[in-house]
């Protein structure tokens, strides 16, 4: 469901029309997460981390309305009940990528099965968008699992009117004794600004750390 924004009583009312209007500003923030506790969970349970990851990551982004804002046919803010990932698989023959979807559920044992469902079933199937019918309520991510990068930028010019944020993790690494990856968030500073994305990033974390009280096939 699709909930409209009542610009009179919204409190970030003259945020959004500055950095939608005068001053058309997007920025990237980065945290290099420590996902030692998920990956351990992961091998202990047989669970792909990829999966997992995207889960951790759409807990965060389902708590939040900041990350869940559009705008409706009539150009009208507001934000979804929920969001679902898009997300990117890798066809090591030709070396592209396809854009995939599964339906978010807090029950991790019911996404994992569609997840991995999803990824078997586009894993030969080329284009840019693999999977048909994606939601209006999406939250694209991708994974670079080749490297463990400490920078990443994203340059989309013009005036946009995409308030999803995009979200891009890494490679995990070992350091000393835990494991880490970078996680990078791209917002647009119309709907959220640095605490909320910060609050966001934060809570991925959580999930990572916490991972024993979701993370069951």
């Amino acid at each position: 469901m699709f909930h409209k924004i009542d610009m009179a009583a919204w409190p970030r009312r003259e945020h959004y029309a500055y950095y939608s209007g005068l001053v058309k500003t997007s920025y990237q923030l980065q945290a290099e997460l420590d996902v030692t506790a998920l990956r351990a969970a992961c091998k202990a349970q047989g669970v792909r981390f990829y999966p997992a990851m995207l889960h951790a990551i759409m807990q965060a982004v389902n708590a939040d309305p900041a990350f869940r804002m559009a705008v409706d046919g009539e150009g009208e803010l507001g934000y979804y009940d929920v969001c679902h990932p898009s997300y990117t698989i890798f066809h090591p023959d030709d070396e592209t990528f396809s854009d995939i979807w599964t339906e978010y559920t807090p029950d991790f044992a019911a996404f994992y099965r569609a997840a991995c469902a999803d990824m078997e079933t586009y894993r030969d199937v080329k284009g840019i968008k693999a999977k048909p019918d994606k939601p209006a309520a999406f939250t694209p991510v991708s994974c670079v699992p080749w490297l463990h990068f400490t920078a990443l930028s994203h340059d989309t010019p013009g005036p946009s009117k995409m308030y999803f944020p995009v979200i891009t993790f890494g490679k995990y690494e070992q350091s000393g004794e835990k494991w880490t990856l970078p996680l990078s968030v791209f917002v647009n500073h119309a709907v959220a600004d640095g605490f909320h994305t910060a609050r966001l990033l934060n809570r991925v974390q959580a999930a990572c750390t916490d991972c024993a009280a979701w993370l069951h096939l």
